[in-house]
């Protein structure tokens, strides 16, 4: 399932240090706006111990988690909606992920030039908020000019409503009030789909420190970043992009040494990873034997008959129903046969609602 967080931010941000720590890609990173042109697209692993336990019980050829995109995406500058800097390229280039991740500079390093001039975290955040609303607005007002006189002539009522759904997205947005956060129906929302609006993806705030930072816990640049986040629903989490990108070079026994003694209990890119998922709408189902064990990421809400199109196409095409048991209950038994034998095994039909840890064997037939 194709579905990507991009990496966004001010240039010299640690954007790409952080890209370069989640995807163990050896990209360029370097002390001037605009050293990543083109967006990098990283395939991450989603850290998952369950994998782990199903590994041991079944010791399969192949161990395969699940994974989606990140894309590190060139730093943002004031007047980018109006093509300043890379201006669109970088705006079209954030349409096309699903959640938005905006690194947001919470460190002094009088080395690293700061686009602005002086590190005012809140200030950034506002700075690329507005162009993300700006460019939304543009693609507003470019609709309903378009056709706001033709449709009102020919009284024409789906194109109507859907102005009147538009003009209650911009009146949203003239108030500094991003999409996400505004009521809108479902029927609403599937109208705006179309459109991919900036402002109406979910974000997570990245609260860039430095290593000595890395314990405080009343972090005064952090703070403001939670306080701002706090207003939005968002999420903030707090990141030390350099650790980040030295961590990523140890095996986990050494990374964990590290974490402890840098005293944390997870690394940054781990709780963006999963708060990313989360964020996402997505879960887990696990497929298992002694080829492969393997995890499948879905969205919450599909059922059993779209989560087999997940693995292949016709797994969808010719469902016939899915043995499913839970990953909790396989634990707790020790085998399959055992869950069997304690009625916990079931039979689902194309209608049932995956859960995230069901343990699933597809029968089809095309």
């Amino acid at each position: 399932m194709a579905l990507t967080a991009g990496i966004i931010g001010l240039p010299n941000v640690g954007k790409s240090t952080l890209f370069n720590a989640i995807t163990k890609k050896n990209i360029l990173a370097a002390n001037y706006p605009f050293a990543t042109i083109d967006p990098n697209v990283g395939i991450v692993t989603v850290p998952d111990q369950r994998l782990e336990v199903l590994e041991k019980m079944y010791v399969p050829e192949r161990l395969i988690p699940t994974s989606y995109e990140f894309t590190d995406i060139a730093g943002l500058v004031k007047g980018a909606s109006l093509g300043e800097g890379l201006g669109n390229k970088f705006l079209s280039h954030i349409r096309e992920v699903d959640a938005i991740c905006e690194v947001v500079r919470c460190f002094e390093d009088g080395n690293i030039i700061h686009v602005e001039g002086n590190v005012d975290p809140v200030r950034d955040i506002e700075i690329i908020n507005l162009e993300l609303t700006m460019a939304d607005l543009e693609i507003i007002d470019s609709r309903i000019d378009k056709v706001e006189k033709k449709a009102r002539t020919n009284k024409d009522k789906e194109t109507l409503e859907e102005i009147a759904i538009l003009k209650k997205a911009k009146e949203a947005l003239e108030k500094n009030i991003p999409l996400r956060l505004v009521d809108f129906t479902d029927e609403e929302k599937l109208v705006l789909k179309s459109y991919n609006f900036l402002t109406i993806k979910p974000m997570i705030y990245l609260a860039n420190i430095s290593e000595e930072d890395l314990t405080l816990e009343d972090h005064p640049y952090v703070k403001k970043v939670e306080e701002y986040a706090a207003k939005e629903q968002a999420i903030t989490i707090k990141i030390c992009a350099k650790v980040e990108s030295e961590l990523s070079e140890l095996n986990d026994d050494d990374k964990a040494e590290m974490l402890e003694a840098l005293g944390i209990k997870e690394s940054g890119l781990d709780q963006l990873i999963k708060a990313t998922y989360t964020l996402l709408g997505l879960a887990t189902y696990f497929t298992v034997g002694s080829d492969e064990v393997r995890a499948w990421t879905f969205r919450r809400g599909m059922n059993a008959k779209e989560c087999a199109g997940i693995i292949h196409s016709d797994f969808e095409k010719g469902f016939i129903r899915a043995e499913v048991m839970s990953y909790d209950d396989l634990v707790t038994y020790g085998s399959e046969l055992k869950v069997r034998e304690n009625g916990k095994a079931r039979l689902e039909g194309k209608d049932y609602l995956m859960q995230d840890g069901d343990i699933c064997h597809f029968r089809f037939n095309v």
